[in-house]
């Protein structure tokens, strides 16, 4: 099974892009973030002409907005109010095989790295421990968590680990969380798995860089996680850089594991 996830950044926008994605990678289940549509809008049919035909989505005018795309059945469609907030930030489903698949958008945070000063960093926060208590509960069970964490959690994870300290997305109150997560959970952090954690590895170029690949500062706040139980069949993972020199891209690249279950 080939499982994608990718941060849109609009899915009516960029439509032609996702599908061209899909057939081009002959993706299984393609989980999205940022859709930035009603679920009335949301473009089912067209997905479902390419063999998408299982769907699972939220979203809402303009922001956030999440998708669960798949040639596969699931069943057991779930999602959560993070933070007792009604957007749309997470959903999940289940497969046949008892398979839990997460996909999550977690929110940015804000410019200011100050829970007193800053409510969008705040929340942020306190999304993420909600997220530490809820998968500690239950390590026994397979899971996957894939999604736009917005947080580059290790040193090789952005461009500059000392420049950005300070910097939304991979200061220390961040970075220790999302780890405590990943431990606690008994998660295995895929791409950090199949490459060397002294190699930069990025899933995030700015808009505001317009020669991004000459520069390379970017960032790896997209992530793919499965339970330790479930590493041993992850066949391989990739970051997909090729659509960020698409027209009018997605500042985030799409990755895409695949794994026997």
């Amino acid at each position: 099974m080939k499982i994608a996830t990718w941060n849109i950044n609009s899915v009516r926008l960029r439509l032609n892009q996702v599908l061209r994605f899909i057939n081009e990678n002959n993706i299984d289940v393609l989980c999205l973030q940022e859709t930035k549509t009603q679920d009335e809008f949301f473009p089912s049919e067209d997905f479902k002409k390419i063999g998408m035909k299982y769907q699972y989505f939220r979203g809402e005018k303009s922001y956030n907005g999440i998708a669960i795309l798949s040639k596969i059945e699931f069943y057991d469609n779930n999602f959560i109010n993070w933070c007792k907030k009604n957007d749309t930030r997470h959903v999940s489903v289940k497969f046949k095989n008892d398979i839990e698949l997460h996909n999550f958008y977690v929110p940015a945070g804000g410019d200011e790295p100050d829970i007193k000063l800053n409510p969008k960093f705040d929340h942020k926060i306190s999304f993420l421990n909600e997220m530490k208590s809820y998968f500690s509960k239950d390590v026994s069970a397979q899971k996957i968590l894939v999604g736009d964490l917005n947080i580059a959690p290790l040193e090789n994870d952005v461009w500059s680990h000392k420049q950005l300290l300070k910097v939304v997305s991979h200061t220390p109150l961040e970075t220790e969380t999302l780890l405590e997560i990943i431990n606690t959970g008994e998660w295995a952090d895929v791409m950090r798995e199949l490459l060397p954690k002294n190699e930069k590895l990025y899933s995030w170029w700015s808009y505001r860089n317009r020669n991004w690949e000459v520069s390379n500062r970017g960032r790896r706040l997209d992530h793919v996680w499965v339970s330790k139980k479930l590493l041993s069949s992850v066949r391989s993972g990739i970051i997909y850089k090729d659509t960020r020199s698409w027209e009018r891209p997605s500042d985030h690249v799409p990755i895409i594991i695949d794994i026997d279950i």
